[in-house]
C-alpha cells in the first residue's frame, strides 16, 4: 500500500510529485521547472492564456507536445505581431497540421492579441494587469490537496479575472481556463502538499517582485 497521499506519485528518481506531473515523461520537466513558478514575461503570459484556450476540450499534454509548433505558427506569441495577422494568416493556420486547427480558437488568439496590445498600453505590461488579480491571502487554501483542487476548478479570483477579460473583449477566457492559467503562471501555488516542488515555489513566490502598472 502506498504511503503517499492521494494525488501524489513517487518517480523512479525518488522525487514525489503531483500525480499528473509524474504521469508521463513529457510532463516531468514541465511540472518541475515551469508549472506554478511566478512569471512576469508578457509573451509567456500571452502564450499561456492562448494555449489554455486551445486546450479547452482537450488534454494539456496534447497542447504541450505541440507547443513549439504553436510558437512557430504564432510568431513566438509576440502579441504585437499576432495582432497584425489577417485572413491569409487565419487560412494558413487552419491548414497547419502542427497545431490545433480550430478556426474559432485561431481567430480568438488574433483577437486577444489586439486586446493585449490595448492592455499593455493601459497598464504598461500584461504582467502588471494579471498580477493585479493574484488572490489575497484569505482566499488561498491553507492546505492544498488533490480533492480541494479537483472540487474547485474555478476560484473567486479566476472568476473576477475572467469577467474583466471578457469585459475587455477577450474570448475563450472562461473562469476554468483562467484558473488553469493562474495555476501555471504562479499566481497561485497549487502543487499539492507533499510535492517536491511546493516549498521551492513558495520561496520563489516570496521573493518575486510583483509587477505594477
Amino acid at each position: 500500500m502506498s504511503d503517499l497521499a492521494a494525488g501524489l506519485v513517487r518517480g523512479d528518481d525518488g522525487l514525489t510529485r503531483c500525480a499528473w506531473g509524474g504521469s508521463t515523461p513529457d510532463y516531468i520537466p514541465y511540472h518541475d521547472k515551469e508549472w506554478g513558478r511566478p512569471m512576469a514575461d508578457d509573451h509567456r503570459l500571452f502564450e499561456k492564456i492562448c494555449l489554455e484556450g486551445f486546450q479547452s476540450g482537450l488534454s494539456w499534454l496534447t497542447i504541450l507536445r505541440k507547443r513549439e509548433n504553436f510558437r512557430a505558427a504564432f510568431a513566438g506569441f509576440d502579441f504585437a505581431l499576432v495582432a497584425g495577422f489577417g485572413e491569409a494568416d487565419v487560412e494558413r493556420l487552419v491548414a497547419d497540421a502542427g497545431i490545433i486547427r480550430h478556426r474559432g480558437k485561431i481567430t480568438s488568439t488574433i483577437n486577444n492579441a489586439k486586446r493585449a496590445v490595448e492592455m499593455k498600453a493601459e497598464f504598461g505590461s500584461l504582467a502588471a494587469y494579471f498580477w493585479g488579480f493574484e488572490p489575497p491571502a484569505d482566499e488561498r487554501p491553507q492546505v492544498v490537496d488533490w480533492e480541494t483542487i479537483r472540487a474547485n476548478p474555478t476560484t473567486p479570483a479566476s472568476t473576477r479575472l475572467s469577467k474583466d477579460l471578457k469585459k475587455r473583449g477577450w474570448t475563450f477566457v472562461g473562469p476554468t481556463t483562467v484558473y488553469a492559467f493562474m495555476q501555471a503562471m504562479g499566481l497561485v501555488n497549487d502543487h499539492i502538499e507533499g510535492c517536491t516542488c511546493r516549498e521551492d515555489i513558495e520561496k520563489q513566490r516570496g521573493g518575486f517582485k510583483r509587477p505594477v502598472a
